[in-house]
């Protein structure tokens, strides 16, 4: 799997791609062709077997991502800003919602705007202790575009979300691991290590039963589905699997599962 892009590196180490948001010069900040490039990687990602976690993070030691780029969006009218906000949903911030596989986010620093609103739609977030998090929309003059005022409140609570995106304050990586909003807080330079050692244990697992609690999880938190329902259907599907077949039989022979991944 070869993967070249203008503003993102990517590498695979043992099952994980780690995808690393390269614009250094602007912080990381995410432009069109860069939403556009992580979506391309993280599609033909979804079709190789051999890729079972991903690990999204940003170039250099001061920016995760540090929001969108501005200057690309400053003379839009109403119809191209509804256009910006329903693209960047469907191409990477959904998208990576609903990815089959899980997404980590390793924080590396200021993740701000789109950038935290790419943490938070990771399924798992870890932040370097030099990490700060904010959505500073309000003082544009805009809202959060990309997510940001549902995730934030699923994952901090409807009163602190309000507070932090009415005054546009930041956070740091302890507060936001006192309220929920990251998993894990470590230095800078363990924290791709803490992100491969939690990857490590998602490719020990079965990938079918990986994939489907993502999948359930997330029902939850749709309005249109019951969570409850879903998981009924979904657990009884899996006694059809290859994975559950190999996982009950390796628990009872008391060894190790080698899962098929069907």
């Amino acid at each position: 799997m070869v993967m070249t892009y203008e503003n993102v590196l990517t590498e695979i180490e043992n099952g994980t791609l780690i995808i690393t948001v390269n614009r250094p010069d602007k912080l990381n900040a995410l432009n069109n062709k860069t939403i556009e490039e992580l979506h391309e990687a993280l599609l033909e990602a979804e079709h190789e077997k051999e890729i079972k976690s991903i690990i999204i993070t940003g170039s250099g030691t001061k920016a995760f991502v540090a929001g969108a780029d501005i200057a690309e969006f400053a003379d839009f009218n109403v119809t191209q800003g509804r256009q910006l906000s329903a693209t960047g949903h469907f191409k990477l911030f959904n998208f990576i919602e609903n990815y089959s596989k899980p997404v980590i986010a390793a924080v590396n620093g200021f993740a701000l705007g789109g950038g935290l609103e790419l943490a938070m739609a990771s399924h798992i977030r870890v932040a370097s202790d030099n990490a700060k998090m904010g959505l500073p929309e309000v003082t544009l003059g805009v809202i959060p575009g990309y997510g940001g005022t549902q995730r934030l409140a699923q994952l901090v609570g409807k009163g602190k979300a309000f507070e932090m995106i009415v005054t546009a304050d930041m956070i740091n990586a302890q507060e936001a691991l006192h309220l929920g909003l990251v998993n894990h807080v470590t230095t800078q330079e363990e924290l791709l290590n803490k992100c491969k050692e939690i990857a490590s244990k998602i490719g020990q697992r079965s990938s079918v039963a990986v994939r489907t609690a993502i999948k359930v999880i997330n029902a939850g938190y749709n309005k249109q589905e019951n969570g409850y329902e879903v998981e009924i259907e979904e657990f009884g599907k899996m006694f059809g699997t290859g994975d559950f077949k190999e996982g009950v039989k390796a628990f009872l022979e008391k060894r190790k599962a080698n899962f098929p991944g069907n």
